[in-house]
């Protein structure tokens, strides 16, 4: 009997140790810092993890703790003994952030509260060490790979469904990076995971090759889709002809015309500079289809169209241009310029096999239109007219 008090003390004084931390959380996070939040479940997972893992507490501690929490703190959500595993989860899958504090610029800033290890009039002795510090509770990791504005960037929520379905470091910061740039609802990084878009979504590229700083390859990857929707396209425009090159100009100019709507599908930070942009080298002239500038990447994006399959030559034709470019358009300042083949279909295995090879940073996407969705998925869109008149 004397064993069951003392366990119920020492949850009761667990509750208490997580809701001093809950409270001056809510306190720093009024400053609408996700991070701010990030660092408290950080800190209190580390908390359980330590006192759970360790035989410390029962198999019932979580629930009973949760129940704690909601007399000492009523109205309290998200701290179900289910959440507090997830808290627990999300350290242990982070324990690489352990120990200092959480910065973009890993400067050591400080992010969080004080030490939580003194509650007055405490029933039993807990060492200080089981107190909660999200002061020092995380730090950035010393590499280039792990994408600490993204990190950051993402809700607690997102954060544990990533976990719960990505098992390797590379498909966990494949989709944290996802949810930051593209703001992705839950159900949206959800439905991403379900069709391994990790696996499947990547567009074939050489960019870590060619691309010198692997933070900015790592951007590059993330700044293109490996399919494009053109929806505004007419396909009974672009069909079957004597001369494939009249039906890439075609297509050419229908994104012309439709410029904003291409950006706004092709990705954000891009400008268009022009179409059929003249470069001459040695009184040889040359026309790439679409010429782009990105900003978040700093450098030009060249984009030719191709309406037929993926050709190993049009890798060729693209690496002129990308010289071309470099050698007399590219302004000191600017990264080297990336180029993208955009064409109707490509065997992604086989892109990835030849594109090695080359010394410019290339990439292989392909595109479709609303025409060519499976018929269920075309339905579901909204009409055009229709939404018009809504709004």
């Amino acid at each position: 009997m004397e064993e069951n008090k003392s366990t119920i003390v020492q949850y009761n004084r667990a509750a208490e140790v997580i809701k001093t931390a809950i409270l001056q959380g809510q306190y720093e996070a009024l400053k609408n810092e996700n991070r701010i939040q990030l660092a408290v479940y950080f800190s209190i997972g580390k908390y359980v993890s330590e006192n759970s893992r360790s035989g410390k507490w029962g198999t019932g501690a979580l629930a009973a703790i949760s129940s704690r929490l909601k007399k000492i703190l009523p109205g309290l959500r998200g701290f179900s003994a289910e959440n507090l595993k997830k808290m627990r989860l999300f350290y242990e899958a982070w324990t690489m952030l352990d120990n200092v504090s959480l910065s973009p610029d890993n400067d050591n800033s400080v992010i969080a509260i004080t030490e939580l290890n003194h509650v007055p009039n405490p029933v039993i002795d807990v060492p200080e060490t089981q107190g909660i510090d999200i002061y020092h509770t995380m730090s950035i990791p010393n590499t280039v790979d792990f994408p600490a504005i993204e990190f950051l960037a993402v809700p607690f929520t997102h954060h544990s469904r990533i976990l719960s379905k990505a098992k390797t470091l590379s498909e966990r910061y494949y989709y944290i990076r996802r949810c930051a740039i593209e703001h992705l609802s839950v159900d949206a990084i959800v439905r991403l995971m379900d069709r391994d878009a990790y696996n499947n979504e990547i567009l074939p590229n050489n960019f870590s090759k060619n691309i010198l700083d692997a933070k900015e390859a790592r951007k590059a990857v993330m700044m293109f889709k490996d399919e494009y929707t053109l929806d505004f396209l007419n396909v009974e425009e672009i069909g079957e002809r004597d001369a494939e090159d009249i039906d890439e100009r075609v297509v050419e100019q229908k994104i012309v015309q439709n410029i904003k709507k291409f950006i706004m599908t092709f990705g954000h930070d891009f400008a268009f500079i022009g179409n059929q942009y003249h470069l001459e080298v040695y009184g040889v002239e040359h026309f790439p289809d679409l010429l782009f500038f990105n900003r978040e990447l700093n450098s030009m994006v060249c984009v030719e169209l191709k309406t037929g399959a993926f050709k190993t030559g049009y890798l060729g034709q693209l690496m002129t241009y990308l010289r071309i470019l470099d050698d007399y358009v590219k302004k000191p300042h600017e990264n080297p310029t990336i180029g993208i083949i955009l064409c109707k279909e490509a065997n992604k295995e086989y892109v990835e096999y030849v594109i090695q090879d080359y010394d410019k940073p290339m990439g292989v996407a392909t595109y479709n239109t609303s025409e060519e969705m499976p018929e269920r998925l075309r339905n579901a869109l909204p009409d055009i007219d229709e939404l018009k008149k809504i709004l």
